[in-house]
């Protein structure tokens, strides 16, 4: 077995430290690098489907989150005044086992799953030089490591693949939506429910877990367009969101400001990574850094468990990293194709684009969730992989 290999990953939110246990535990020797001062806690739900669950499990994870998962029951839409106008049953989205937990309780058990391995905050990879041997590493610490392979985790905007696999703007394939969220005070809607209102093109809603004291404000609109804004521009940021989002309808304009106003507060737009290799000599990619699906699709910490499993488990397996790179590829590109696909409904369903749309989907809502449709619209991409 290759166990003498050390790794940097660039990322600790979800592939990022899942691939670190999975590296530990077959012998590598694996550093996390992260961007953020500290580990971010909250935030929105994502969901774990098929093989991710039973990753979970070996993992020793899976009571954890099960214990912390959310209590989400219902989709309820609402009209300006606040009245309900239509609500779909969360289960209708998830079949039997599948769990919604949210992202900083995942990627906190994650973490304590990883033991010691070693985490730098507060930090970022700056310039990649591979050579025969490695790859010479400098961060904006000013720090330079030699490392076998490096491992971009880092996400949509991924600063790995920016330099050593493909620029952004050739990665990126907007999908016509952008998203914000934000910390809001919980009152704003019942507990145990997505809560939204719409306009045509445009969505705010409120995410109150019963398990949770908290809540989060969300927020889309369409948007055919990429806007060119800086990710790390707050301000630039809020000032979209209020350009898109200026209602009077529901708590639209309560809840924008509110959100502005958390501490983590995000906007981005709805976008997949397409791109025709995941690796470039010893640089690979995993998660959204390499194949983000959107938050649309419901899978993005689903492949992001899978992909992390599946690279740690070829690299163990040879001590070639081009073998072990192309059978990892091998293996997940399918389920990420089928995955990517799973949008189109998800975003009919949550931000229509006309009044009429709005009418007709509130009509369907009891329809969408019978069984065999509701299966057929929601859970065609969560089947479970071997």
């Amino acid at each position: 077995m290759p166990n003498s290999r050390n790794v940097l990953i660039s990322g600790a939110s979800i592939a990022g430290p899942a691939l670190a246990y999975w590296l530990q535990r077959n012998g590598l020797r694996p550093t996390v690098v992260e961007r953020a001062p500290a580990p971010r806690p909250g935030g929105n739900g994502v969901d774990l489907r098929g093989a991710s669950i039973g990753i979970a499990e070996r993992m020793g994870i899976l009571p954890t989150l099960r214990a912390r998962a959310t209590d989400i029951r219902d989709l309820v839409f609402v009209d300006a005044a606040g009245d309900i106008a239509a609500t779909i049953p969360t289960s209708s989205f998830n079949a039997p086992g599948d769990l919604e937990i949210r992202r900083g309780d995942l990627s906190e058990a994650l973490h304590a799953a990883t033991g010691d391995v070693e985490y730098r905050y507060d930090d970022t990879v700056n310039s990649l030089t591979q050579q025969p041997d490695g790859v010479a590493v400098t961060f904006g610490s000013g720090r330079e490591e030699m490392y076998d392979l490096v491992v971009g985790a880092d996400g949509l905007h991924s600063r790995v693949r920016n330099l050593a696999v493909i620029p952004e703007a050739e990665a990126t394939h907007h999908l016509g939506y952008y998203f914000a969220v934000g910390e809001v005070e919980p009152d704003f809607t019942a507990p145990g429910a997505v809560t939204l209102y719409n306009e045509p093109g445009r969505a705010a809603g409120v995410y109150r877990s019963a398990a949770h004291q908290d809540a989060t404000a969300i927020f889309f609109f369409r948007e055919p367009l990429a806007l060119d804004f800086d990710h790390h521009d707050r301000e630039a940021q809020i000032a979209l969101l209020r350009r898109y989002l200026d209602s009077d309808g529901w708590h639209v304009r309560e809840l924008v400001d509110a959100a502005a106003a958390s501490a983590g507060f995000y906007l981005d737009a709805v976008s997949q990574i397409r791109i025709p290799h995941w690796t470039s000599g010893r640089v690979a990619l995993v998660g959204d850094a390499g194949y983000c699906a959107t938050l649309l699709s419901g899978a993005g910490a689903t492949l992001a468990l899978e992909g992390a499993h599946r690279l740690a488990i070829e690299l163990a397996a040879t001590a070639d990293h081009r073998v072990a790179f192309a059978r990892y590829e091998a293996a997940m590109r399918p389920i990420v194709t089928k995955r990517q696909r799973a949008t189109r409904v998800s975003g009919a369903l949550l931000v229509p684009a006309a009044r009429s749309h709005i009418r007709l989907r509130n009509r369907l809502a009891k329809l969408l969730t019978t069984e065999p449709i509701a299966a057929a619209l929601f859970r065609q991409s969560s089947s479970r992989a071997a």
